[in-house]
């Protein structure tokens, strides 16, 4: 009698624990929905750069910000089923991370290019014009044009767009500059200002950045070399992702936030009708 008493014992235990595991996995499942019982937010990983004066920098306090860190914030907000988390890197870097999958997107004024399309996936909505033109020291009073660029030496980022047209134009047309590669626009900046390189490809916002924040010295001029349309590029496939960006910079160039942001970073609306 005893015996089946024990036994009654334990399997009434068992039902117990049985009964709390069963709470205990749907209040978990419960916790993993949203308010409006959506599905978790899912993370996305958004790949940028810290060393792009006006688009994607670190500012005196050590904070990420910048026209395109902003617009990406400003797009998370929209879209309530993702999660924006930034992952910074040298601009060299995030191409590969996007094609070994470590980020899901790259927010760095990412023009069109034959190779990238290839490989990744745009968004379809531009967010930005981004005009490149020669850009030299203050002083320099004998480069006015890309042409004057012959024999000369000549600082960019390597794989940047400013950099691909650079080097089709200097073979295309025999210019016989020297092209000196580096990752960071700080050394660009030495490098023009103490005369060890003649000039770079740059845009009016991030000359005038420059200048105010650092003294860089420089100056555009001639005219603009190339003027494309900026987009976010994306792992290739991933069009649901794509699909609602474009929705939600939709949404921010009808409301004027593109435009605003676009104003406080780059001083004037560089932001693209469509």
């Amino acid at each position: 009698m005893k015996r089946g008493y024990n036994l009654k014992k334990v399997l009434t235990l068992l039902l117990l624990l049985a009964v709390a595991l069963l709470g205990a996995c749907s209040s978990n499942e419960a916790s993993s929905k949203t308010s409006d019982g959506k599905s978790d937010v899912q993370k996305i990983i958004v790949g940028t750069g810290t060393q792009f004066p006006n688009i994607c920098f670190l500012d005196e306090e050590g904070n990420l910000t910048g026209y395109d860190v902003e617009l990406v914030r400003a797009i998370d907000e929209k879209l309530e089923e993702y999660e924006f988390e930034f992952k910074t890197m040298d601009f060299s870097n995030l191409l590969l991370s996007l094609e070994t999958n470590k980020i899901d997107f790259i927010a760095h004024q990412m023009e069109v290019n034959e190779e990238r399309q290839e490989k990744f996936l745009f968004n379809e909505v531009p967010y930005n014009v981004f005009p490149l033109k020669v850009t030299v020291h203050q002083d320099n009073g004998s480069i006015q044009s890309i042409d004057d660029l012959a024999g000369k030496k000549i600082a960019t980022t390597a794989t940047s767009n400013a950099a691909v047209y650079i080097e089709k134009y200097n073979k295309e047309n025999n210019l016989g500059a020297e092209i000196i590669y580096t990752s960071s626009s700080s050394d660009i900046v030495n490098q023009l200002r103490t005369g060890r390189v003649d000039a770079t490809i740059s845009t009016p916002f991030a000359a005038d950045f420059l200048n105010e924040q650092s003294d860089a010295q420089q100056k555009v001029v001639g005219d603009t070399l190339l003027n494309s349309n900026v987009y976010f590029l994306l792992q290739k496939g991933n069009t649901t992702l794509q699909k609602r960006i474009d929705e939600a910079l939709t949404e921010l160039k009808e409301d004027g936030t593109v435009s605003a942001l676009s104003n406080e970073w780059l001083g004037a609306d560089y932001s693209v009708e469509f």
